[in-house]
């Protein structure tokens, strides 16, 4: 990492250096070598010939939080799943989608793309729901399943301008800084935004949690790998629980409507390293960080 901008007193003020964010990294890493999100990710990598440390780099902290946020999806099974958590161009996903491959269904009036086991579960969810007089449809139109970079990059910018703007007119960041992050080339402009956040200057829509809990950080949406779904009915228990039926969970923590296909019982999902949470009455499964007791 080149450096992410560390807010000071009065705004953003220096670039915390390569060897500080290192530090810390390696600090924290054996503890995070218990987790057993931890544990059960490297075993999942290792099987597809994917080493941790390529997948994840120790002095990358933007892929250690989307592992965090986001990391659920890589423990799924019977999919094809990206060899690194964040693509770094338009063209890295969409060779990824070309190999994995992609089916369609009309669902709402409109259509949805998924991977064809996650598009399969999905239906199979759908008639259930029916059957109960429910339905699942799109949240959004297409946009609700597969997207493309650009599409994550927009999302990004509809937070990440707004929060910028907002920061900077209530005298928390100088204009001269909140320029500096603007300019900044993309992967270094989300390690930015993730060091103002440590400092208390939140970038979702309300500017009161993570922007990761809001969007994802470009390239790093699990809509690139098609194995996402936002669905309109997500308030619906009797849909989420045909989702779970399914291998659908939800695994982004404020995310209502966001599903993930993990193509799993949930009774195995704890054996993957995730971990039940209830928020507002919903149950999340998210990555089990926690540390592990040492033998």
């Amino acid at each position: 990492m080149r450096g992410a901008y560390k807010p000071a007193p009065g705004g953003v003020e220096t670039l915390a250096v390569e060897d500080e964010v290192t530090n810390e990294r390696e600090a924290a890493d054996e503890p995070a070598r218990r987790a057993p999100f931890r544990v059960a990710l490297e075993a999942a990598l290792a099987r597809r010939g994917v080493s941790f440390e390529s997948f994840c780099p120790a002095n990358d902290p933007v892929s250690c939080r989307v592992i965090e946020e986001y990391g659920a999806m890589y423990v799924a099974e019977g999919v094809s799943l990206p060899d690194v958590c964040v693509f770094e161009s338009a063209e890295a996903v969409e060779r990824f989608q070309r190999e994995a491959v992609w089916r369609t269904a009309e669902l709402g009036g409109a259509t949805v793309e998924l991977q064809p086991a996650a598009l399969d579960a999905l239906l199979r969810a759908r008639e259930e729901a029916r059957a109960e007089g429910r339905d699942i449809t799109p949240r959004g139109g297409a946009e609700a399943a597969r997207r493309g970079f650009a599409d994550s990059l927009r999302l990004w910018r509809s937070r990440c301008e707004p929060a910028l703007e907002h920061w900077r007119a209530c005298g928390c960041i100088k204009a001269e800084d909140a320029e500096r992050v603007r300019a900044l080339p993309l992967r270094e402009q989300v390690a930015a935004v993730l060091e103002l956040e440590r400092g208390g200057l939140f970038f979702s829509k309300c500017f009161s949690k993570s922007i990761l809990q809001s969007v994802a950080a470009p390239g790093a949406s699990q809509h690139l790998a098609m194995l996402a779904f936002d669905a309109s009915e997500f308030a619906d228990a009797r849909v989420c629980a045909a989702l779970a039926r399914n291998g659908w969970f939800q695994t982004v923590l404020s995310d209502l409507p966001h599903f993930t296909y993990l193509g799993l019982d949930e009774r195995a999902l704890p054996a993957r390293g995730l971990r039940r949470v209830e928020l507002d009455g919903r149950a999340f499964w998210i990555p089990n960080m926690e540390m592990m007791n040492a033998e």
